[in-house]
């Protein structure tokens, strides 16, 4: 549903009504998973990821204070800030939406997709890795381009990507509106194919049933049957009248934020268990990192709980 909210509010940035947007987005989307195979999805995936350096154009764009932005970015949050459970469950929702537990999931089923060997696992290490560090540095340009222009022109209500887009213009130009919002009809794109995709693999494996998008539907019909009902699903949904786009969106990151902790701590279970992992268990380093990010969002989520 948040994914298909970001498509219907990127779009109607350039006119395009979501009735039009969301379904021909749902059947691309469909399409490109039903119809290929996973080396053909993976490529057009690997391309539609370099279209998220519009982003940090926009960003270069609205002319922000960079040593501002550096400061900003190492210093700790004040206690005024950690007792506002509005800053609360927006800390948890970035948080959610950088380290979903849908990536955990979907990773582990493309890994055995691609048919990845032990001898493989440097490499991989090395691209997820890499993933992740893009993926942090595109995010805090998002963070940036915003700060710069919405924030410092007093625009505090933002309902839809249609007002931060508008806000952006007159601020930044129009060039950077323009990359915001096709910088978030990609990203949004993207992760519709890969969302569901990443609940159609867990569901088929935990039932020990036949997955994988190298199968044809006659040979894994269970897991696109699934597929296909969780976008014509979530597609759906955003096309009732007055649906709340933003709301869903930000709603969805603090639910992935809350059930973190649970993914991390099963995933640390199993990859310390030297009988499963044999030399490639977990070293003192991972397990530290993963524990303190498990530890903070079980910290995060109960005071947030608590003061709401």
């Amino acid at each position: 549903m948040a994914e298909f909210a970001g498509v219907a509010s990127s779009l109607e940035l350039f006119g395009i009504s979501k009735y039009i947007s969301v379904p021909i987005s749902a059947l691309l989307v469909w399409l490109l998973v039903v119809k290929g195979t996973y080396k053909s999805v993976e490529k057009i995936f690997l391309v539609a990821s370099f279209f998220y350096i519009a982003y940090i154009v926009a960003a270069v764009l609205a002319r922000p204070s960079w040593m501002q932005a550096a400061l900003a970015s190492v210093t700790p949050p004040s206690l005024a800030d950690l007792r506002n459970s509005a800053y609360l469950y927006m800390m948890i929702g970035m948080i959610g939406a950088t380290i979903a537990p849908w990536m955990q999931f979907y990773l582990q089923a493309s890994v055995v997709e691609k048919g990845v060997t032990a001898k493989q696992m440097g490499t991989l290490q090395l691209d997820v890795i890499t993933g992740a560090i893009f993926a942090t540095i595109v995010a805090a340009f998002i963070v940036i381009a915003c700060a710069a222009t919405i924030y410092m022109a007093g625009h505090r209500t933002i309902h839809d990507a249609t007002d931060a887009a508008v806000a952006l213009r007159p601020l930044a130009g129009e060039l950077a509106a323009i990359l915001f919002g096709f910088g978030l009809f990609i990203a949004s794109l993207f992760a519709a194919s890969i969302l569901p995709l990443s609940t159609a693999y867990t569901v088929c494996e935990g039932l020990g049933l036949e997955a994988g998008v190298n199968k044809k539907f006659s040979e894994a019909p269970f897991f696109y049957w699934l597929y296909t009902s969780l976008i014509a699903a979530g597609g759906g949904v955003i096309l009732m009248p007055n649906f709340p786009l933003l709301k869903i969106t930000v709603l969805s990151q603090v639910i992935n934020g809350l059930l973190l902790p649970f993914v991390l701590i099963f995933m640390l279970l199993l990859a310390n268990k030297r009988e499963l992992m044999g030399k490639h268990v977990n070293s003192r380093f991972y397990n530290l990192v993963a524990g303190v990010t498990a530890a903070v969002m079980i910290v995060l989520s109960a005071v947030w709980i608590y003061m709401t």
